[in-house]
């Protein structure tokens, strides 16, 4: 049985708390918390337990760094006298490196893992990446969680899990601007709001099941659902001759150097 305990109780760290405790892993879950609104929040449900004494860090087998980036600093102080070499962190916060990690806290064995969102509905995807001093079967056990909540991609190399922020990282948020345009679309054609809700999302998830279940790339499935001098190609040309391809391209650039940004490279 594992003892693992998450720092962090909001929208991710919850997410993986929840997913283990629902798991068939044998391990005992528990979140550390600072606000008391949301410690009782997550008690009220009877399930995990969420509490502020950070004192149960010295008997955790597994650490999972779920705050923001810009706090982990003090994170580090705060909590450095009550780890030791043995255990073992998970982080998952952006642009935090590995060997940053590492020195805050005082101890080796590291996993920087990127989730996304849909995780919450256990349709996330999760690159990750260790530290050498990580055993093989410490490293098959955290991928084990990690695919509590979805897809895991193991990467090589840290610079692939930042740049994969740009593509899975932060890629609902850019899925979600395309559907709240076309949610505005809607609305301005005369369609109600709950028509335009389930018109766009069954239209999004139609679309991902036929290229996950078939292997088509996704140009030709663009030429299926067009025909010359229809309906369909009239609007791809004119997102063509926008380059909003090469806009969409440009604002994952933005994303990927703003993680480098954040890990100081």
């Amino acid at each position: 049985m594992k003892n693992i305990t998450v720092i962090g109780g909001g929208n991710m760290g919850f997410t993986y708390a929840a997913s283990i405790y629902d798991s068939p892993l044998e391990a005992k879950i528990q979140i550390l918390e600072k606000s008391k609104e949301r410690i009782d929040a997550i008690n009220s449900l009877n399930t995990i337990v969420a509490g502020d004494d950070y004192a149960v860090l010295r008997d955790s087998d597994i650490v999972f760094l779920a705050v923001k980036p810009q706090i982990a600093p003090d994170v580090f102080k705060s909590v450095k006298h009550l780890l030791h070499k043995d255990q073992l962190v998970v982080s998952i916060m952006a642009g935090t490196t590995i060997e940053t990690i590492q020195q805050g806290l005082g101890l080796d064995k590291v996993v920087r893992a990127m989730p996304n969102l849909p995780a919450q509905v256990n349709l996330g995807t999760t690159t990750y990446v260790s530290s050498p001093e990580v055993s093989k079967d410490e490293l098959e056990f955290i991928a084990a969680i990690l695919a509590s909540t979805g897809e895991i991609i193991p990467v090589a190399s840290e610079d692939q899990l930042d740049r994969s922020i740009g593509v899975s990282g932060s890629g609902p948020g850019f899925v979600f601007y395309m559907m709240n345009a076309m949610e505005k679309a809607a609305h301005d054609l005369g369609f109600a709001p709950d028509e335009a809700k389930r018109m766009i999302a069954q239209t999004v998830e139609g679309s991902v099941k036929l290229y996950k279940e078939n292997n088509i790339s996704l140009e030709e499935w663009m030429g299926r659902v067009s025909s010359k001098g229809g309906t369909t190609i009239a609007g791809l040309n004119y997102f063509e001759e926008k380059k909003i391809a090469e806009e969409i391209k440009n604002g994952i650039a933005v994303c990927v150097a703003r993680a480098f940004e954040l890990g100081g490279k």
